[in-house]
């Protein structure tokens, strides 16, 4: 449901700017550490970032917050956009700064890490643009425009390399041909697996649509197989792939195991688009003497896309999410970096998955969520 476009005060923004503006104010901005294995010491805003920073961060939380006090408006919440994604984007750039400096007059192995206050901070800015396309019942292809731009200068400001100084950034260059390689093997894994939940799924729902007296059983069957364990999941096949030559561990159990996952989703939204077509349309359908295939494809399909490819969402986010536990049973990906970091209680390593994982699921999300409101239309 869309925010009203009318009434008084946004109070949705106005926590937001409350919300930030105390993470900056009781938490660290940045952290430093002597090395990549200590938990760093954390360092607020005002004594991390320049003075202009500081006043910049300010003066934008003060434009959010005027824009949420007034009344809702059009422009208004351009406003808060705009003022949202610089802040965003001076958030990060302060953050490279006082990276900078405290590298400057650290010993090499010293690591300045984003803190508590910076997250919190940067996540306020980002629920506050969305608010704001929200309220302003931004059509899809503007909110694509607005992310890509925002992705576009956000990119601009790592290739600067004014972030290069965060622990962050430093795994990644000291990774960077692994993080490629093992990036790659996790849009492997998901695509690996919504191809074939995708096959089996589809007609597993179109089994259960037309013949009632099966769902039951096979929605069942696909329920039992969402509560084992992903681990547990991933083990079983382990043994019997082996006995099979096909390598007990890697990608084949990792790939059955995800595949599993992904079917009921997709059967149980391919199952409610069918049954949730007008019949109206159906019988008119067959009364213009179109065949029950043709039915299928020329009306049915059509009309259930939309509930369909929000099955195809679910899957993607999930498989991107479970892809990351994959690495555990030598599947690699992502969740390589993660499990690494875990095991020298390097908290940027396990960043340096975690974090690519969590925008990888956001933009896929992002970009199909347009994509079903575009076909709802």
């Amino acid at each position: 449901m869309r925010p009203a476009a009318g009434g008084g005060p946004n109070a949705v923004l106005l926590l937001l700017v409350v919300a930030g503006a105390a993470a900056l104010a009781a938490a660290g901005f940045v952290a430093e550490a002597p090395n990549r294995l200590v938990s760093g010491t954390p360092i607020a805003l005002w004594r991390a970032a320049g003075a202009w920073h500081v006043a910049g961060i300010a003066a934008l939380g003060a434009l959010l917050a005027a824009a949420g006090v007034r009344p809702p408006q059009r422009r208004g919440q351009e406003l808060a956009i705009a003022a949202a994604a610089a802040l965003l984007l001076l958030l990060l750039d302060a953050a490279g700064t006082a990276a900078s400096a405290l590298a400057a007059a650290a010993p090499r192995a010293a690591r300045t890490s984003l803190g508590a206050g910076f997250w919190s901070a940067a996540l306020c800015a980002s629920l506050a643009i969305v608010d704001a396309l929200q309220r302003r019942q931004t059509p899809p292809a503007a909110r694509l425009g607005v992310a890509a731009a925002i992705a576009a200068l956000v990119l601009a400001l790592l290739a600067s390399g004014r972030l290069d100084a965060l622990s962050l950034l430093r795994e990644y260059a000291n990774r960077s041909g692994a993080f490629d390689a093992e990036l790659a093997r996790h849009c492997v894994l998901v695509a690996g697996t919504l191809v074939p939940a995708l096959v089996i799924g589809a007609p597993l729902g179109l089994l259960g649509a037309r013949r009632p007296r099966l769902r039951g059983a096979l929605f069942g069957t696909l329920n039992i197989i969402q509560t084992i364990p992903s681990i547990a999941l991933f083990g079983l096949f382990i043994a019997p792939l082996a006995a099979a030559g096909l390598g007990g561990i890697g990608l084949a159990p990792a790939l059955i195991a995800l595949t599993l996952y992904s079917l009921l989703p997709v059967a149980r939204n391919t199952e409610a688009g069918l049954l949730g077509v007008d019949r109206a349309a159906i019988e008119a359908a067959r009364g213009m003497g179109m065949t029950a295939r043709q039915i299928l494809w020329r009306v049915e399909l059509p009309l259930g896309l939309p509930v369909f490819l929000a099955g195809v969402r679910i899957v993607t986010v999930q498989a991107i999410g479970l892809a990351t536990v994959a690495a555990l049973i030598g599947a690699g990906g992502l969740g390589t970096f993660v499990f690494q970091g875990i095991g020298q209680y390097a908290i940027d390593l396990v960043l340096l998955g975690a974090v690519p994982a969590i925008l990888l699921a956001l933009a896929s999300d992002f970009v199909l969520s347009i994509l079903i409101e575009g076909l709802s239309r």
